[in-house]
């Protein structure tokens, strides 16, 4: 598994606003998948502040691609429960999301997502989930 066919997954398997999203891999291992998410005006609120939907939305899409990485191919899943804890705002600059695989078993898997500035290394959200392997 390498980040080009990582990216490749990103517009083969993802709705369109996904997409739009503009999520960039940045580097790949088993399990371990981080993401750039360029700041963007359609993203942002007030005080250029990344909305929290667009950063679930990530955190999500880079988990899906970790239970690729892990698995060597894409495997139909569905997210059972996502716990999203919001701690700062980020504002004026990139996000990454760095989505890590803690356990695949045959029904289920886990994982834990952290997102940060690009600039600053200061983790804004954390997110942990829990996907059906179908």
């Amino acid at each position: 598994m390498n980040t080009d066919t990582l990216q490749a997954a990103l517009a083969e398997l993802f709705a369109p606003w996904v997409q739009a999203l503009g999520l960039r891999v940045q580097s790949c291992e088993a399990g371990v998948v981080t993401l750039r998410l360029p700041r963007s005006d359609q993203l942002s609120r007030v005080g250029d502040m990344l909305c929290g939907q667009a950063m679930m939305a990530a955190a999500d899409t880079a988990m899906v691609l970790a239970l690729i990485s892990h698995f060597g191919a894409f495997r139909p899943c569905t997210t059972v429960q996502m716990n999203t804890s919001f701690l700062k705002p980020l504002s004026g600059q990139d996000a990454i999301i760095e989505a890590r695989l803690l356990r695949a078993g045959k029904a289920l898997a886990f994982g834990e997502i952290d997102i940060r500035g690009a600039d600053d290394g200061k983790s804004v959200c954390r997110a942990s989930t829990t996907y059906a392997l179908l």
